[in-house]
């Protein structure tokens, strides 16, 4: 009989609660490992993973079992976080009673339909701000994981959350074009944070949060790795787990502000409002299968946009529809698809946690027949695991038929996975023909093929033999092994192709695998700092998806991914069917079964791996489990395996969203690391606290060795200084003393170490020039002197002339001062300019006028150029780069920094016109803004450089 849980438990009702949850975990266990020895001895803190030997599927069962047995519900989070049985009933006590309780479903709970889509916005945040203005008041994204009381997002309390944050991010430093991660859960919070980075003109890095102490090392590795890579100085998180990220300081030396997202709002703050382009780039969607380097793509506005409306056409889907997701927002599919796609085209989007669906996989259906939605989308092992994790009781009642669209993305489709899915799921309303399987890649913003509306599944069948021998996709009636089951993706998307090619990049015919190249609008420019990968990405004008495919009457079928082939023997083996298999034996654990080549030390050779997570123990069932593997190897790719490798669970590599990473797995076998999985927790907080310590270490270091050079150079300059004064007060002759000045600094810069180059054209040509510059710290002026002719004469501010040392410093080298505020004194000044390079005499003119803390290129004042076009003089653009790092404002020591300056060719004006004058600043800007990397002022201060 079941019996509820207390929840005014007392420590002998935590006891008896703990004893059943720990006999249930045993029976499962017992279940799928019955010849595991010791099930008995499994205690309260054995792992749910490592010991219990329970993965993500496992889990839910045990959840499910679990509710069984008191009569209660599990919360979402403790089935997929918790490490331990006690874990699990730790987090039963401590819900409280509406969480743990069944709760009866009021139906129809429709949300109101949109009034209308934004008219063609260019930017998310045009979007929001259209629907902000229009209809602030409507639901824009329902949280639905409290299936009683959902928590509704209006636009308008999304704008108002959002500059909230912008606001805090901007007094705390973030500048536009920084980079913010977040490494938020599915929650309001995430897109105040989302939207409030974009507000702030600043790029947010979406990271998947920690599941599991277990887990801990490498998931906070990889994410120190994105944050090296996109050099992030703000990471926005959750309370609960801020001390665990901290340990992200220590292992990244630019990350600077852990924070809650209720930490960096105000409320009352103002700030600057953005001037967001469509070439900005709106987010960074790394790659989550990346093994080396991490693959940040940057997708701009316009990038997103073109593929959101693309995708649009494809499908007709409008405001009047309704999308239920639960797909982590960290994921493309997730945040494009569903809660992008919802901002642009208007349609309510109900979000659950992808703990809901893991813990409970019937509320996704649930919730989709509660609020009668048209659209929803998920990888391919989501509709697995409702084919065999929801009970037919839970199916009493439910209604699917107003379900137009089921997308299946982002992983392999399986054919069979979607004929068992119709079948079992059609006696409540599914029509077939809603099963939409898609292709689509995060280098294209999303989407890239779909298949027409309405028809449901196209599947092939595919002769295997001769598929495997020479890729040719003969089709054929046979329906047993010999054929090959492979699902249409459907045809690119509006303004984009594709096409399949050989290793050499010739095209190739209908129903020949190839690789899969494509081209449109949606194609992202490459990777964050990683000219590397950008490069292999590019194939002319097509970028290379990295997937195997053949084309079929313009379908595309999607076969594998190239890096997994694995040639042997003239065949080519795609590793995924074998994996399936493999898995579906009932030693090995499914979805812990991996195949890749390897290599062969004493032959050279590329030798067959595979790995499979098994809880047997007993010899003689190892060894049996081995022999059926090569027999299905046999019958499946005609090849016997060179090698079987029984490890623990967990011992497989994956990617947060659940792919197996086949090129990590191959690194840890062949560098005799497989057993890195299997630390327990506290393990890996010892190895990361002695990694973040090294790298501390290594920081300090830096720092230290960065302040010593400080000192030197402050050492440096203060021991010349008064030779130079005293060089240019008592030498005679003006260009004996510029080129002495020239020749102190030169000494300088050699004795401190400075690395400066010095980039000008070949041919500078004759007669008088104007060099203009930007203008970016104290340090300019000095490394100017040292690099420019000494012919030329310095025009300073006339605020220099309130200094005994500096007027007189800077009138022995002849520099005309100007008076930058008084009108009359600014003619004259001018005049006086034009009357000097009438003279044959050379300027430099710092066309800012003046500099200041943040980056950027200000406005040109157009003194020097109206001189130069009255004049005929060349107007020479001077790109002084490194000076604004090396002397930061409120840095009391310069920092070691190359220094660069990039003289341009002389620009000839046309005539003496305000026209010409006006071209020749433009001119002179662009050259300077190319080589600076700094954001263009002009436009406002919240616009960057192109």
């Amino acid at each position: 009989m079941n019996a509820a849980i207390p929840h005014s438990s007392t420590i002998a009702d935590e006891a008896s609660i703990l004893a059943r949850t720990l006999a249930v975990a045993r029976e499962l266990t017992a279940e799928l490992h019955p010849e595991m020895p010791g099930i008995d001895r499994l205690g309260a803190e054995a792992s749910i993973e490592r010991d219990f030997g329970l993965d993500s599927l496992a889990r839910v069962e045990l959840a499910l079992r679990i509710e069984q047995a008191f009569g209660t519900s599990v919360p979402d989070a403790a089935v997929a976080e918790a490490d331990t049985v006690r874990d699990l009933v730790q987090a039963l006590l401590s819900a409280p009673p509406a969480a743990a309780s069944a709760v009866p479903i009021q139906k129809p709970a429709r949300i109101e339909a949109g009034a209308a889509a934004p008219p063609l916005p260019t930017t998310l945040l045009e979007a929001l701000d259209w629907h902000a203005r229009e209809q602030a008041d409507r639901t824009h994204i329902l949280l639905a994981d409290r299936e009683a009381n959902p928590e509704p997002i209006t636009f308008g309390d999304l704008r108002t959350e959002a500059t909230a944050v912008a606001a805090g991010l901007i007094r705390r430093g973030v500048r536009p074009g920084d980079t913010v991660a977040i490494m938020l859960p599915t929650g309001r919070e995430f897109f105040a944070a989302f939207y409030g980075t974009l507000y702030a003109h600043a790029i947010p890095v979406p990271l998947y949060p920690p599941a599991r102490p277990s887990q801990i090392e490498s998931h906070l590795r990889r994410v120190a790795g994105i944050l090296a890579n996109c050099e992030a100085r703000v990471l926005l998180t959750f309370a609960r787990v801020k001390p665990l990220v901290y340990l992200l300081r220590t292992l990244s030396t630019q990350l600077k502000t852990i924070a809650t997202v209720e930490e960096v709002s105000e409320t009352q703050a103002t700030f600057p409002t953005p001037s967001v382009q469509p070439t900005d780039t709106a987010f960074l969607q790394y790659t989550s299968g990346s093994t080396g380097q991490p693959k940040g793509v940057v997708l701009t506005h316009a990038n997103l946009l073109t593929n959101l409306n693309a995708m649009q056409r494809a499908t007709g889907i409008t405001a009047a529809d309704c999308f239920v997701s639960w797909l982590p927002l960290y994921h493309d599919m997730g945040l494009i698809g569903a809660c992008l796609g919802a901002l642009v085209f208007g349609f309510p989007l109900v979000l659950m946690s992808p703990f809901a669906f893991l813990s409970h996989p019937a509320r996704w259906l649930r919730t989709i027949d509660r609020y009668r939605a048209t659209i929803t989308a998920a990888p391919n092992f989501a509709y697995e695991v409702c084919i065999n994790k929801i009970d037919d009781k839970e199916l009493a009642g439910l209604d699917l038929s107003p379900l137009r669209f089921a997308f299946n993305g982002a992983e392999a489709v399986s054919a069979h996975t979607l004929e068992r899915f119709a079948e079992r799921f059609a006696r409540i309303g599914l029509r077939r023909s809603a099963l939409t399987p898609v292709y689509g890649l995060a280098e294209c913003a999303l989407g890239l093929t779909f298949p027409p509306v309405d028809r449901g599944p196209l599947i092939d069948r595919i002769d295997r033999d001769a598929f495997l021998r020479s890729g040719l996709a003969s089709s054929t009636d046979r329906v047993d092994s010999a054929a090959l089951t492979v699902v249409s993706c459907g045809r690119p998307i509006s303004g984009h192709a594709i096409r399949i090619v050989d290793a050499d990049g010739t095209p190739l015919p209908e129903r020949t695998q190839g690789r899969i190249e494509f081209q449109g609008p949606s194609a992202t420019s490459g990777y964050l700092n990683n000219p590397k990968e950008t490069a292999r990405l590019f194939d002319g004008k097509w970028l290379d998806t990295g997937d195997l495919g053949y084309l079929a009457e313009g379908e595309l079928y999607v076969t594998g991914r190239a890096k997994d082939i694995i040639i042997r023997g003239g065949h080519n083996i795609h590793p995924q069917e074998l994996e399936e298999a493999i898995g579906q034996l009932p030693e090995a654990r499914k979805g812990g079964v991996v195949v890749f080549p390897a290599a062969d030390r004493r032959s050279g050779t590329e030798r067959v791996v595979v790995l499979v997570e098994t809880r047997e123990q007993h010899p003689p069932v190892r060894s049996d489990l081995i022999s059926r593997v090569n027999r299905l190897a046999v019958d499946l790719i005609g090849l016997p395996i060179d090698e079987v490798v029984l490890v623990p669970p967990r011992t497989v590599l994956k990617t947060s969203s659940g792919k197996i990473r086949r090129a990590a797995c191959r690194e840890a076998y062949e560098q005799g690391k497989l057993s890195a999985a299997g630390r327990a927790p506290w393990v890996q907080f010892a190895r990361l606290a002695l990694r973040g310590f090294a790298t501390q270490c290594t920081r300090r270091a830096r720092r230290l060795a960065t302040s010593l050079w400080g000192v030197r150079a402050v050492l440096v300059a203060a021991c010349l200084a008064p030779f130079l004064w005293l060089t240019v007060a008592l030498t005679p002759g003006l260009l004996r003393r510029r080129r002495g000045a020239a020749g102190f600094v030169r000494f300088a810069v050699r004795l401190t170490g400075i690395s400066l180059r010095v980039l000008e054209p070949k041919d500078a040509g004759r007669g008088p020039r104007v060099y203009v510059s930007n203008h970016a710290s104290y340090l300019d002026a000095l490394v100017l002197i040292a690099t420019l002719p000494p012919d030329v004469t310095f025009v300073a501010k006339r605020e220099f002339e309130e200094s005994f040392l500096l007027k007189t410093l800077f009138k022995r080298l002849g520099c005309v001062f100007v008076e930058r505020h008084d009108v009359s004194e600014a003619v004259a000044a001018a005049g006086e300019l034009q009357a000097r390079l009438r003279a044959q005499e050379s300027l430099h003119v710092f066309a800012e006028g003046t500099f200041w803390r943040d980056p950027g290129l200000l406005p040109f004042h157009m003194g020097a150029f109206l001189a130069a076009a009255a004049t005929g003089a060349a107007v020479v653009p001077v790109a002084v780069c490194g000076t604004r790092a090396m002397l930061p404002d409120g840095a009391t020591l310069p920092q070691p920094t190359p220094l660069e300056v990039i003289i341009g060719e002389p620009l000839v004006p046309e005539d003496a016109s305000w026209r010409a004058a006006v071209k020749l600043r433009s001119m002179s800007r662009a050259h300077i803004l190319t080589h600076v990397h700094e954001p263009d002022l002009e436009l406002g201060p919240m616009s960057s450089a192109p």
